[in-house]
């Protein structure tokens, strides 16, 4: 008799269980023991940016004219430093989201996602009392005002992780510290 289709005696098997048998049975968790492995390995960087992401400016922290977000309150304090201080040579933690005004973000992920943008993913959106629609994404948005790649403008920040400010390289854009302010007041998602 063929010693693989010799009964075991396992616990929970009884003695129906041959080593045929129990080796599928353990082919079959080390598949899924992969899978789950892998698909922990994968969501580790993957950050889910959804409408819901995007909410009222004015309940988000304000450096200068930027408003700061990061779900994690560690990294939200890095990335607060990190732009105060106008850190040169230094990436933003991953999930940071930095706004200037409501129609327009740049969401920090994984560099692999985005390699021409160091990791960052500009989002156009609409906003409304309704709240957030998501026009477009990517590291070829387009600026709703401008007319042009937002990596086109953020680029020359290269050396502040594409982040744009007074000093970082990048040409100014056409709206003064003043409009900022009354654009973020006039947010339609904040409550009145």
């Amino acid at each position: 008799m063929d010693s693989r289709a010799q009964p075991l005696s396992l616990p929970g098997f009884g003695r129906c269980a041959t080593i045929e048998s129990t080796l599928e049975l353990m082919r079959s968790i080390a598949s899924v023991v992969l899978c789950l492995c892998f698909a922990v390995a994968v969501s580790a960087d993957d950050l889910v940016i959804t409408e819901k992401t995007f909410g009222c400016l004015l309940d988000q922290p304000k450096v200068r004219n930027t408003r700061i977000q990061n779900a994690d309150p560690q990294k939200l304090k890095e990335a607060i430093q990190i732009f105060q201080d106008s850190v040169p040579n230094k990436e933003y933690p991953k999930g940071t989201i930095l706004q200037l005004i409501p129609t327009e973000a740049m969401v920090k992920r994984d560099r692999a996602a985005f390699p021409n943008s160091n990791g960052w993913e500009f989002f156009a959106l609409k906003v409304s009392a309704d709240g957030t629609t998501i026009l477009d994404r990517g590291d070829k948005v387009l600026n709703t005002s401008l007319k042009k790649p937002c990596l086109d403008c953020h680029s020359p920040g290269a050396k502040f992780d594409f982040v744009c400010e007074k000093g970082h390289g990048c040409a100014p854009i056409p709206v003064t510290d003043q409009q900022i302010a009354a654009m973020q007041a006039a947010d339609p998602r904040c409550k009145k």
